[in-house]
């Protein structure tokens, strides 16, 4: 019975926003976000690099293949010897499979494909990876979410544990569950990844943002995305 109402009182930040906004999320025709849907459809099919490969050359048609792959990232990968998250995964495929450039993390292109493969799997339950190596992550992450940072003195905890539901700058505290990245936020007019969130918050207790892709965001990430297992899959969701 604990267990159990433990995870019905978690809530997707969807819960937390007004009604206009969750207007936007549920209505595809009027989501921003899917214009980084369909350039990610785009470029799914479009050959790039020295080894002329698409993606579809590979995976065919991700709504088959794609389907849960973003419900278990950030995860483990065998090739890099460490855990990655999706952005990641998506740019080594471009490196050793396509021959091309790997794109900068929270790049609009790299951000377009992410939200291509992440809307195969809304609807789906998160589901983190368990293996060792991502549960150490796991568990660097959480330590990260409870540990004071910054000039203000906050943790994450503080704001999204101790303090959700309450206003702050004339929005509610969301419970930082990542059920809907990548997402459109209305304060940005754009896509944008986790990490970019992260940062955001960083900067708002005035401590040194860690770099896009560095082991602490990934290990933050993990965390995060720990928290939420078994919460549905909203992306490409809206927030505010």
């Amino acid at each position: 019975a604990g267990a159990g109402a433990m995870v019905d009182a978690r809530k997707s930040g969807y819960e937390f926003m007004l009604p206009a906004t969750q207007v936007l999320q549920r209505d595809d025709s009027q989501n921003p976000a899917m214009l980084w849907v369909k350039d990610g459809a785009a470029r799914w099919s479009q050959i790039e690099g020295a080894n002329g490969k698409s993606c579809a050359s590979c995976h065919a048609h991700a709504k088959a293949s794609m389907k849960g792959v973003a419900a278990k990232y950030p995860a483990y990968s065998s090739s890099l010897k460490r855990v990655i998250n999706l952005q990641q995964q998506i740019n080594f495929c471009r490196a050793a499979r396509q021959g091309a450039v790997p794109f900068a993390l929270e790049n609009p292109a790299l951000l377009g494909l992410e939200s291509y493969v992440a809307f195969q799997s809304r609807g789906m339950l998160t589901a983190p990876s368990s293996d060792a190596v991502t549960v150490a992550a796991q568990n660097k992450g959480q330590s990260l979410f409870n540990q004071r940072m910054g000039q203000i003195d906050l943790s994450c905890k503080d704001c999204h544990v101790d303090l959700a539901g309450r206003s702050l700058a004339g929005n509610l505290i969301p419970q930082a569950h990542p059920t809907g990245y990548p997402l459109y936020r209305l304060a940005w007019q754009a896509v944008g990844g986790l990490q970019r969130r992260l940062r955001n918050c960083l900067v708002g207790i005035r401590a040194e943002p860690y770099a896009f892709g560095s082991e602490e965001m990934v290990a933050l990430e993990a965390y995060l995305v720990k928290r939420a297992a078994g919460m549905p899959l909203e992306s490409p969701a809206v927030r505010p």
